[in-house]
């Protein structure tokens, strides 16, 4: 990866989603809102400050760019596009985290 760029790893399960009431809900079906995805880093470039590989980060599924490696389907943003990082190393209780 070059620069700030961030390779996250596209769900399978992804596309379709479960109501509350357990009834399924299918990938096609339109919503009124855009919807955010999360998937889980697999590589950065040398400038990503606030990323590390095996972080689950949230991002916008359709200003994405995917790529196929391996028959293997991954998907391509910069840095500042991610919305929001899960990461299990920021174990000191007292801090908010990092904004991007």
């Amino acid at each position: 990866m070059l620069h700030d760029r961030v390779l996250v790893e596209v769900d399978r399960d992804a596309g379709e989603r479960r109501s509350t009431g357990g009834i399924v809900i299918p990938a096609t079906a339109a919503m009124g809102a855009r919807r955010l995805a999360w998937s889980r880093v697999v590589a950065i470039g040398p400038h990503a400050r606030s990323i590390e590989v095996g972080d689950r980060v949230l991002f916008d599924p359709e200003d994405k760019s995917e790529v196929e490696v391996h028959g293997e389907t991954f998907v391509v943003m910069r840095e500042r596009d991610v919305h929001a990082v899960a990461a299990e190393r920021l174990d000191d209780g007292d801090s908010t985290g990092l904004y991007l």
